[in-house]
C-alpha cells in the first residue's frame, strides 16, 4: 500500500514564506508550459524525474507543482515509493491555483 501524498495548498506556501521556513519549488511540467509562467528556475520534466532524482533536494522541504496538481501527486508518490522522499509536498490545484489566489492576471502555461 501506498502511503498517502502530501500536499499543500497555496495558502500554506505563502506562511511558509512569510514564517521564512526553508524550502524550494520544483516545476515538473513540460519546457512549453515553463515558458508561460514559472514560480521558480528548478525545473525537470515530469518524465525525467525518476531518472533525475539525485537533483531534488533532500535536505528542506520541496513543494513540486504542475499545471493542476495531478502529476505533481502522481511524481510525489512515485519519489517517495521508489527513493524514499519524505520532504516532497504536491502544491494543490498546481499553478492553476496558485495564480488564481495570488496573481489572476497571470498567464498560465
Amino acid at each position: 500500500m501506498q502511503p498517502p501524498v502530501p500536499t499543500i495548498t497555496p495558502h500554506e506556501v505563502q506562511q511558509w514564506q512569510a514564517d521564512g521556513k526553508g524550502f524550494s519549488f520544483l516545476d515538473i511540467r513540460e519546457i512549453h508550459e515553463v515558458t508561460v509562467s514559472t514560480l521558480t528556475q528548478s525545473h525537470i520534466p515530469m518524465a525525467f524525474c525518476l531518472s533525475r532524482q539525485a537533483e531534488i533536494p533532500r535536505t528542506h522541504a520541496v513543494v513540486v507543482y504542475c499545471r493542476s496538481g495531478a502529476r505533481s501527486a502522481a511524481t510525489v508518490s512515485a519519489l517517495m515509493t521508489k527513493y524514499n522522499f519524505d520532504n516532497l509536498y504536491s502544491l494543490e490545484g498546481g499553478i492553476t491555483q496558485w495564480c488564481a489566489v495570488f496573481c489572476p492576471e497571470k498567464e498560465v502555461g
